[in-house]
């Protein structure tokens, strides 16, 4: 059997269904406290932990659940960061002319970029989250991007989640997933790009 086969045979709609019916014998609070340990570590798939809620709780439950999370999270990195920024180490890096260019690019423009960032799922959240709290922008707007950002991110992935078995019954519905997110993925890989050209310039 090879690796494609292999696959297929584990993605089967009754292997789905099982994975699906216990995970949801967790309960809500593991579904919830999987996003918010993801703010911390953001190797883990926040992607397939978004599809699992909303699989597994409903799409508006599950939606609500990875939100409030993810949005946790992010404010308790925030909030971390902003408080040890006066550390010795802390202060040595950000003197580090382009770090100090970074934080002025995102002090200058505030609510905007934040909110396009946290729009993606492939943009670097933790980063953006860290880079947040060492600069001079106000918690209301980081805040407030962060609360409109990851709801439209959430819920383009909940969405996708909560419909998986029709995504995976019908091979048009999954193409076009995949397509959606090929070009969250690049728009992404653009905005960073862009952040990067306007921070060298």
């Amino acid at each position: 059997m090879d690796f494609i086969d292999l696959i297929k045979e584990l993605l089967t709609l009754e292997n789905l269904l099982e994975v699906l019916e216990e995970y949801q014998s967790f309960g809500l609070l593991t579904g919830f406290l999987l996003v918010v340990i993801e703010a911390f570590l953001p190797f883990l798939p926040l992607i397939v932990i978004v599809m699992a809620n909303a699989a597994a709780f409903g799409l508006w439950l599950g939606f609500l659940i990875s939100w409030s999370g993810a949005v946790l999270g992010a404010v308790i990195v925030y909030l971390f960061v902003h408080k040890i920024k006066g550390n010795r180490w802390i202060q040595s890096w950000l003197k580090k002319e382009k770090v100090r260019r970074t934080m002025s690019w995102i002090e200058r423009r505030g609510f905007g970029p934040l909110f396009f960032m946290l729009c993606f799922p492939f943009s670097p959240s933790f980063l953006i989250n860290v880079v947040a709290g060492l600069s001079k922008i106000r918690f209301y707007q980081f805040f407030l991007a962060l609360i409109a950002g990851k709801m439209v991110m959430i819920f383009t992935i909940s969405y996708i989640g909560y419909d998986i078995i029709s995504f995976i019954r019908a091979p048009i519905k999954t193409a076009l997933v995949i397509a959606i997110m090929f070009l969250l993925w690049f728009v992404g890989k653009k905005i960073e790009l862009h952040l990067q050209l306007t921070e060298e310039k």
